[in-house]
């Protein structure tokens, strides 16, 4: 079995997983609110009964003194051991949903490493190179970061489609209940194009090998297929007519 069926496997799996643990959590929040409302009316009771006490001078009115009942107590530390396991299971949920994004992030970066020993392989062996208009302009900017000027498309036809269902996935079964679950982006992410948000969907890559940004999601910058060519953004191409004027 191939990563990707593997992995594919698993993501089927995680929506029932992530079902049982929130069911878990609502039927611990049930029973702390029950308990939360028991503990609440037994202290109001005891509350009355000293003030009772106080005013019949069976009780000295010393509040160093007074406490409530053990039971009440007890209800309260149960109350807190309860919120822990709330607790927990939402960490459970979250490192779950996160181990699955690690698995894709990391077969996505495999995949495009093998497609870039393809496209040098290939380039090795062709008899002459490809013309400047024949290469593809929109893909997805390399993990490896913005050092190199790697243009490629999406890892794979099932890389896509996996990180479409990791994508769903995440954004279904993290909330099932209405419960907020804050989960962060990952800050090491790089960003890109005028946006300045991480890479997703398809992208552009400016053909100036100075550009600052290089990398442009197609829809803030106005394309909806491939351009043919070479390809400016709009600073540097309003840089190169700069020039020409000058020349």
């Amino acid at each position: 079995m191939s990563f990707i069926d593997e992995f594919q496997a698993d993501l089927e799996a995680l929506p029932n997983i992530l079902q049982k643990k929130y069911a878990l959590m609502r039927d611990l929040d049930k029973s702390l609110q029950e308990i939360v409302r028991q503990n609440e009316q037994r202290c109001e009771q005891e509350i009355e009964d000293i003030r009772r006490g106080v005013r019949a001078g069976n009780i000295t009115p010393d509040t160093s003194l007074l406490r409530f009942s053990d039971e009440a107590l007890d209800e309260q530390k149960h109350s807190i051991r309860i919120a822990d396991e709330k607790v927990a299971l939402a960490i459970q949920a979250y490192d779950l949903v996160d181990s699955h994004i690690q698995q894709l992030d990391q077969y996505l970066k495999k995949s495009d490493e093998e497609l870039r020993r393809e496209r040098e392989n290939a380039a090795a062996t062709a008899s002459s190179g490809p013309s400047p208009d024949s290469t593809t302009k929109s893909g997805r900017p390399s993990e490896s970061g913005r050092g190199g000027r790697k243009k490629t498309r999406l890892a794979t036809a099932a890389a896509a489609a996996a990180a479409a269902a990791a994508t769903e996935v995440a954004a279904a079964a993290a909330n099932p209940t209405g419960m907020e679950l804050d989960l962060p982006v990952d800050p090491n992410e790089p960003t890109y194009c005028l946006c300045n948000q991480v890479s997703y969907g398809e992208m552009v890559a400016c053909d100036n090998p100075d550009c600052k940004i290089e990398w442009f999601h197609f829809g803030c910058v106005g394309l909806k297929e491939q351009p043919k060519g070479k390809w400016y953004c709009s600073d540097c191409a309003a840089l190169r007519n700069r020039r020409k004027g000058r020349g």
